[in-house]
């Protein structure tokens, strides 16, 4: 009885050892969100992409050329029976002012801008969600292999224990040796378990350590009565419904498919002709300067012109036909990727739905099975005192409580895992999701 008491003990603080100051899932997050090279890299491409709109919009604006030009001419002048030479420096400036009246392509590539720059703004949105489960998973990594290392070391002392009272037994003839034997090789084993529990511990802080750019001495644990709800609604048809809806990786594909449709478009306009605004405002001035031994004057130009031209491309060797094509191509690619997006989200929503509900049931299993193994325990340990049990049975008993206790933390945090996947898959996992799943922590 001493020795089940003395593992339900240690089993029972190891939930409340996150020392004081230990931090807590939000805090690691926004550790996170400033450090993480992945989120870092996300805005940096956001950034980027906004720029398409500004330069969407350059392409149908007007746009305004200067030249300048300084030369120094020397010419010769062939006459019948005579040549005449003739040189001076001329000098110049202009500028031109072109205003695109009608180009399909540039106007398109505008509209195109437009989906260009919300696609960027859902993959950032998706790159927060995206660290929003990576840094939960990293934190709950940390947490199980803690937990498994504690578990290997109070099954280790335990069975210390055990084994100290199969050797006095041996000694005063109420066990055989064989007793003896079998804790010391439970023994070994569960060190050997210890050492490898250790090396995973260490490295999970590593994997933790890279997405906050920073190591974390403590980390605070579950509660030890973790609060379950089921998802609401109670439905997973309504949560794929919504998922087809607001899942990002879906409105991303469908943002691309149709973006590709545009592109198809845009490419026909290559055969259009294109009807611009131009005008132009040149001064050019000569300095003077010697024609056939007799030099003149400086004289002073200037042009000034307004018109309306029209470009009609006629051959390109293929290349605009060409284009065309490829844009056909990656119009059907980007449906199918939608298609494939919308199956695979639907995958996803169906896969944390059923981590949830069964989640629940899981670790409700576990916990009446905490309660059995313990009694086993208590069982196996005063049969062992009667004799109507083996010290092995003890072992065995030993064993199979620390491996219930350790499976009921992993079904405790695959279960707020799942809570977290379930929202994101429907687009709506942020900081508050999180902070719901922190208010478990203690």
């Amino acid at each position: 009885m001493k020795l089940s008491m003395m593992a339900v003990a240690i089993l029972g603080v190891m939930g409340v050892q996150a020392e004081a100051g230990a931090a807590d899932l939000l805090e690691v997050y926004r550790a996170a969100q400033a450090q993480d090279p992945v989120i870092a890299a996300a805005q940096a491409s956001r950034q980027a992409g906004q720029e398409k709109l500004v330069q969407g919009r350059a392409a149908i604006l007007p746009s305004v050329t200067l030249s300048a030009n300084s030369t120094y001419n020397d010419n010769q002048i062939q006459f019948p029976g005579a040549t005449r030479q003739m040189t001076y420096n001329s000098s110049g400036a202009g500028v031109t002012l072109v205003q695109p009246l009608f180009r399909q392509q540039n106007w398109l590539a505008y509209t195109e801008s437009e989906l260009q720059t919300g696609i960027s703004d859902a993959q950032y949105q998706q790159a927060q969600q995206d660290l929003i489960v990576r840094v939960a998973q990293a934190y709950f990594d940390v947490l199980v292999a803690q937990d498994s290392v504690q578990l290997a070391e109070a099954q280790k002392q335990a069975i210390a224990e055990q084994r100290e009272q199969a050797r006095r037994n041996f000694e005063v003839g109420t066990a055989t040796i064989t007793d003896t034997y079998e804790a010391q090789a439970r023994y070994d084993l569960t060190d050997a378990q210890l050492i490898a529990a250790q090396s995973n511990l260490e490295i999970k802080r590593r994997a933790l350590q890279q997405i906050t750019n920073s190591e974390v001495d403590g980390l605070r644990s579950l509660e030890s009565s973790l609060k379950l709800e089921a998802p609401q609604p109670d439905d997973v048809a309504k949560w794929v419904d919504d998922a087809q809806q607001h899942n990002l990786q879906i409105l991303i594909a469908r943002a691309s498919a149709e973006l590709a449709d545009k592109e198809v478009d845009r490419n026909r306009g290559g055969h259009y002709p294109t009807v611009d605004l131009v005008a132009n405002y040149i001064q050019n001035s000569s300095n003077g300067g010697v024609f056939n031994g007799t030099g003149y004057g400086a004289a002073d130009t200037t042009s000034k012109s307004v018109g309306v031209q029209l470009n009609m491309p006629l051959f390109q060797g293929g290349a605009t036909q060409s284009k065309w094509r490829e844009a056909e191509a990656n119009r059907e690619k980007a449906q199918q990727d939608l298609e494939n997006a919308k199956r695979n989200v639907t995958v996803q929503v169906r896969q944390a739905y059923l981590g949830v509900v069964n989640g629940i049931s899981q670790v409700q299993a576990l916990q009446q099975a905490l309660k059995s193994s313990t009694s086993l325990l208590d069982a196996s340990k005063l049969g062992q005192k009667v004799g109507v049990r083996t010290n092995l049975d003890v072992l065995n008993a030993q064993q199979q409580l620390f491996a219930t206790r350790r499976d009921l933390y992993q079904a405790q945090y695959n279960y707020l895992l799942s809570e977290l996947r379930l929202k994101a898959a429907v687009g709506g996992l942020d900081e508050s999701a999180l902070l719901h799943v922190n208010q478990a922590l203690h």
